[in-house]
């Protein structure tokens, strides 16, 4: 598995037979790396994964659909928008479901948060709840995304149903967990060899770092990576 950053919360995961982007907000992240543009970043890719309908998480997902026929999956609100958009390959879920795409299985789970979208300055529309993302595929380690999200004590039920390896954790603050709350999020409910944080710096509002959230992971510090949008790693 070949995990690459795009800064906030926008992530490609590259597995066998597969290529998935995971909220991909590009166009308009002050954190999208210079000198790529969205369809160097996009290119090959087989399925979009959407957690909620925040524009900065939404984002390019119709520009990129449009031009990859990429599949979207995601709750039924955001696909159903998503076709209205035009986009015809897509994949509605709902909370607890699991799907399987073919070279990989996609679960969503619970997130505490909401999920709306103000495209092109309208106010704000319902798109249903905010969710996590698990992704599993044989021979791969088990991924969770957990989208935007407050730390809650059913937390506990995603590990013991996923076991995920892998956790993408947003520690920005204000909007999202913060260091302290993330970091207890990790250490007492999952079991991650990786963790990798996501949802800061991007904007003056939000932590500009995530020295705290390392701080915070306390012994399980190593398990941390904080990756600079661009980077990938294999895990």
């Amino acid at each position: 598995m070949k995990i690459t950053f795009f800064g906030h919360s926008a992530f490609r995961v590259d597995i066998k037979d597969a290529s998935i982007l995971i909220d991909p907000f590009m166009t308009g992240n002050p954190s999208f790396p210079a000198g790529l543009d969205v369809a160097t970043a996009s290119a090959g890719v087989t399925h979009i994964l959407i957690t909620h309908g925040h524009d900065d998480h939404i984002g390019d997902v119709v520009e990129i659909a449009r031009s990859t026929g990429a599949q979207v999956t995601a709750n039924f609100e955001i696909v159903s928008w998503v076709q209205s958009q035009g986009i015809e390959a897509v994949n509605p879920m709902g909370c607890g479901g699991t799907v399987d795409v073919g070279p990989f299985q996609v679960s969503l789970t619970q997130a505490q948060h909401s999920s709306s979208s103000q495209a092109n300055g309208w106010p704000p529309v319902y798109l249903g709840t905010a969710n996590g993302i698990v992704v599993s595929a044989p021979g791969e380690p088990t991924l969770l995304h957990m989208g935007d999200t407050d730390i809650f004590s059913d937390m506990a039920l995603i590990h013991d149903l996923h076991a995920p390896k892998i956790g993408i954790v947003p520690i920005g603050d204000r909007f999202t967990m913060g260091a302290r709350s993330a970091a207890l999020a990790c250490r007492r409910y999952f079991d991650f060899d990786t963790v990798i944080p996501c949802h800061f710096g991007t904007f003056p509002i939000l932590a500009a770092s995530a020295d705290a959230f390392v701080e915070e992971m306390g012994d399980k510090a190593e398990t941390v990576r904080v990756m600079t949008p661009g980077a990938a790693l294999e895990a």
